[in-house]
């Protein structure tokens, strides 16, 4: 672990940096099926460093409306006192919950306290036994803590045994879509704000909607720290390396950084993106920025895939694999691929795609294809930041 430079300050998730947001704008269009927007963040004064491949951990806060709620719910004032979840001060419980507890997630130890206050006289008790536990997770999902206390209201909770059924609210952590090479005294990131309806309720994402509904710009205060990716980093810009970047929806965020510092450092090395998203009309984040940097030689090649923009739906993977030769021509000049966004099905959806064109040009065997994917990743030319 390096050792901070002498005088630099360290911030953490104890000790964090506190910014504003200088400008936020929104990245899609109104016909965009989900809200993208982009929040350039004050660090002037601060001396936060970071380095493209890092993200940004964010301290959010709850929103206000949901807290009441869920007061009024438990028969609270608001006013009560407790100890605050994270620095054990004595506060007003509503100010407890808006900045320390994690209202949006059910803990185990609500759901005992639950059965317990309840003499057993509930849903909860009969889904809490082992062989339920699939049963459990199904119906907990999509619910928050005001869920289950408006679905038990015989359970009756004093200030104190509440707060002692709260998980604390964390950091959320996004990827920097910024070099700090183009700008010194700002971090950028890309957000899509997660909202959603539950057993009949419109829900949100505590941090995304925090950022795009509950920031002021210049004026909400928002702690943040640097968490460095060490695992995703650019070579060298004076190196040849080719770099193939897959980055659909937000994972465009630290390939935006990438070229912003291979701008700033005229990086030697062909660059080849891949982005993705609903629609070119809609959700083309970044259009003007992408085309400038493949016109002055910044980015190499420029590949988008839009799914509903024609009646076959058509991903980034389509589009890795309609370009099998040339990707293949890049792979064995020791391109590094790096892919960022989600985990759950886009990750592995190129991950087959490249295996896919290791086997058919490279001529391999499936075996020989995941021994050649296996090499990559120890030679660290295969990175991924995917959640």
């Amino acid at each position: 672990m390096s050792t901070p430079e002498a005088g630099k300050p360290v911030y953490n998730v104890k000790n964090p940096c506190i910014a504003k947001v200088k400008r936020m704008y929104d990245l899609s269009g109104p016909d965009a099926p989900k809200h993208t927007a982009h929040y350039e963040i004050d660090l002037a004064g601060s001396g936060l460093e970071y380095t493209p491949g890092d993200s940004l951990a964010v301290q959010p806060t709850n929103d206000p409306a949901l807290v009441d709620e869920t007061l009024a719910a438990l028969g609270f004032s608001g006013t009560e006192i407790v100890k605050h979840p994270k620095t054990a001060a004595e506060v007003p419980i509503r100010q407890a919950l808006i900045e320390g507890a994690l209202i949006t997630e059910i803990d185990n130890k609500l759901i005992k306290a639950i059965i317990e206050k309840t003499g057993g006289d509930t849903l909860l008790a009969d889904l809490s036994v082992p062989e339920k536990k699939d049963a459990l997770k199904e119906y907990l999902w999509g619910r928050f803590v005001i869920d289950l206390l408006l679905e038990n209201p015989i359970a009756k909770f004093t200030p104190e045994e509440f707060m002692l059924t709260q998980k604390k609210l964390n950091i959320r952590l996004y990827s920097i879509s910024s070099s700090q090479k183009a700008h010194p005294t700002e971090v950028h990131l890309t957000i899509a704000t997660v909202r959603y309806t539950s057993h009949n309720r419109a829900r949100g994402g505590v941090a995304s909607t925090f950022l795009a509904e509950r920031v002021t710009p210049n004026e909400t205060l928002i702690p943040c720290f640097v968490n460095h990716g060490k695992g995703f980093r650019l070579p060298e810009p004076q190196e040849q390396t080719p770099i193939i970047m897959c980055g659909p929806g937000t994972g465009i965020a630290p390939f935006r950084a990438f070229l912003e510092e291979r701008k700033a450092t005229s990086a030697q090395g062909k660059a080849w993106l891949f982005f993705g998203e609903v629609s070119a009309k809609s959700c083309f984040f970044y259009k003007d920025e992408f085309e400038a940097w493949l016109a002055d030689g910044t980015l190499t090649k420029f590949s988008t895939a839009w799914s509903r923009d024609q009646a076959e739906k058509i991903y980034v993977q389509h589009k890795m694999l309609e370009n099998s030769a040339e990707l293949w021509a890049w792979l064995e000049e020791g391109a590094i691929f790096y892919v960022c966004g989600d985990a759950s099905r886009m990750a592995s959806d190129v991950d087959k795609a490249l295996h896919t064109i290791i086997e058919t040009q490279g001529r391999k065997t499936p075996e020989e294809a995941a021994a050649y994917v296996h090499a990559m990743k120890e030679a660290k030319r295969y990175r991924r930041d995917v959640y």
